[in-house]
């Protein structure tokens, strides 16, 4: 499958200079596009911070500071929410270093010989072992798996989790080989967590939109954000889906297999037999309370469901955009962490125009089996008056 045409960044030159360490080409690269990305704009607004995260690589805060303050004029909250983070950072009082934290060398001229001391210490740990026994065995010394374990579960948790976060994939079927992709990113908290915030700016890199009336600046309730993308070709979606799972695992630091999604289309001439298979491996994440993950399919109907496993699917009434369709279902899919997902749907699409022609040929025999039974009858055909 191809792989969908994502813009352009005009900010990757400086992203590979800051992984490499390399801030004064992220200087240069970014001040040559100041004026042409201004700090107001979302794009002007990450120039910004990507320019002030150089400026603190090099020690010159003053420089970071100001930069971060250009971006509090920008229009989008999650970027001004970055900023205000990054300057309460920087802004911080510089704390003294406790005497005892450091280790001062005396002059060479007014210490005594060390040649001294490493008699003096050599003997009395002669003494030392002499006097006390030695301790006893205690059998080979094993790795620490309890600590490693701990450790690779607060990683998840402090990447991942970062407060409680819902997670809904939508996939909306709007015809014959045409599929559109959308997220629901709930928090239970503000300002959202950074990992919620990170993903929301990946799907919109990569196509997404954010639908009117959640999150953002002048949403009724910031927590929750839905993206959507347009309209476009099977094959396109599902390959932009398994991009959008891969950044999502790559941003919380867990390393797990994109998810394998397959629709397969049949034409009939009066309609349409889907066949979708979605299989999701999450087996190398542990559950982590307070995040939940799912997926969202419409219109499908309950009977379409060949096999769901280890969750059941269940249906839903339609979301409020689509109140004003009686005819569409809505079927809701929970994933669960610590296992393999899998999905099986089957269902038909039925074309107006393949139905249509199938009711006009049916009417057509009708006609003429009255029009045979009219001349059986003797009555002959039909005339116009005189």
């Amino acid at each position: 499958m191809s792989t969908p045409d994502l813009p352009a960044d005009p900010f990757l030159p400086a992203r590979i200079g800051l992984e490499r360490g390399d801030y004064g080409l992220v200087v240069r690269s970014l001040e040559a596009q100041v004026q042409t990305f201004p700090p107001a704009t979302p794009q002007g607004a990450e120039l910004q911070l990507l320019l002030a995260t150089a400026w603190m690589g090099q020690g010159n805060a003053l420089r970071a500071m100001a930069c971060c303050r250009q971006v509090l004029r920008c229009s989008d909250a999650n970027l001004r929410a970055q900023a205000k983070d990054l300057l309460s950072v920087l802004e911080a009082p510089a704390l003294e270093r406790p005497r005892d934290w450091s280790i001062t060398l005396p002059r060479l001229g007014e210490s005594e010989p060390m040649a001294g001391r490493m008699q003096q210490w050599a003997q009395g740990r002669r003494k030392k072992t002499a006097e006390e026994p030695p301790p006893p065995p205690v059998g080979p010394t094993q790795a620490p798996v309890g600590f490693a374990a701990l450790a690779v579960v607060m990683l998840l948790l402090g990447l991942l989790l970062s407060g409680c976060v819902d997670v809904q994939t939508d996939l909306h079927f709007k015809g014959p080989g045409r599929l559109q992709l959308g997220y629901q990113l709930t928090s239970s908290q503000a300002p959202i967590p950074p990992w919620q915030r990170q993903f929301s700016q990946s799907l919109r890199r990569s196509g997404l939109h954010q639908t009117p009336g959640t999150g953002g600046s002048g949403g009724p309730d910031p927590r929750r954000q839905s993206l959507e993308s347009p309209v476009m070709a099977a094959a396109k979606a599902i390959s932009l889906l398994r991009a959008n799972g891969a950044a999502a695992a790559a941003l919380a630091g867990v390393n797990l297999p994109p998810p394998e999604v397959e629709l397969n289309e049949r034409n009939w001439l009066v309609g349409v037999r889907q066949t979708l298979v979605v299989t999701i491996d999450l087996g190398a994440v542990q559950p982590i309370p307070g995040v939940t993950l799912s997926m969202a399919l419409d219109p499908v109907g309950i009977a379409a469901v060949r096999r769901a496993e280890p969750e059941s699917v269940t249906a839903l009434p339609p979301s409020p955009s689509q109140s004003s369709s009686k005819t569409r279902h809505q079927l809701h899919w929970p994933l669960r962490f610590g296992a393999l997902n899998h999905l099986e749907l089957r269902c038909w699409r039925w074309s107006p125009l393949g139905l249509g022609g199938i009711g006009i040929g049916l009417a057509l025999v009708v006609v003429l089996g009255l029009q045979r039974l009219r001349l059986l009858l003797g009555f002959g055909l039909p005339q116009l008056p005189a």
